[in-house]
């Protein structure tokens, strides 16, 4: 005789692959394979966005056992993690900050520093561009604010 089929419940069913669709774009589960073997010379990893944080933090675990790479990466308040050498620092998004500002300044001064034989790895995602805001000349965060707010409102697509 045949068995019945067990009946999986809708709600479980889109729960169950909600998290399975979500656990499967994890940094974790993306970036190690991704990633190119151990560079040798200096490992300066900056970076912008929502899952940055968690980006760099999976560079320093693939990574480990070399010379800790240095860094900073900004992402948006309430996503940062712990990591051990790269900094991270959490700012506003999608209306930035001057903590935004400031270590987007950082970050900038960061990549100016590298030398010849370093190696630059950068870590950018949704959000990235909000957060990388570094305002010309004659702009202050108070202008950059303003504008992306009006854009947010009017309802320009991103």
């Amino acid at each position: 005789m045949f068995k019945r089929a067990s009946v999986v419940e809708p709600n479980r069913l889109l729960l169950d692959s909600y998290l399975h669709a979500v656990g499967a774009v994890q940094a974790e589960a993306v970036l190690p394979m991704r990633l190119p073997p151990c560079p040798s010379g200096d490992l300066i990893v900056v970076g912008a966005g929502k899952a940055s944080a968690a980006m760099a933090a999976s560079v320093e675990r693939h990574w480990a056992g070399r010379r800790p790479p240095r860094g900073l990466v900004l992402t948006r308040h309430g996503h940062g993690v712990e990591t051990k050498s790269i900094d991270i620092v959490e700012a506003g998004h999608p209306l930035p900050d001057a903590q935004g500002l400031m270590a987007c300044a950082e970050l900038l001064h960061l990549v100016r520093s590298a030398k010849p034989e370093d190696h630059v790895l950068a870590l950018i995602s949704g959000g990235g561009s909000s957060l990388l805001t570094l305002p010309e000349d004659g702009l202050d965060l108070a202008d950059i604010r303003d504008i992306t707010g009006q854009l947010l409102r009017s309802g320009v697509p991103i």
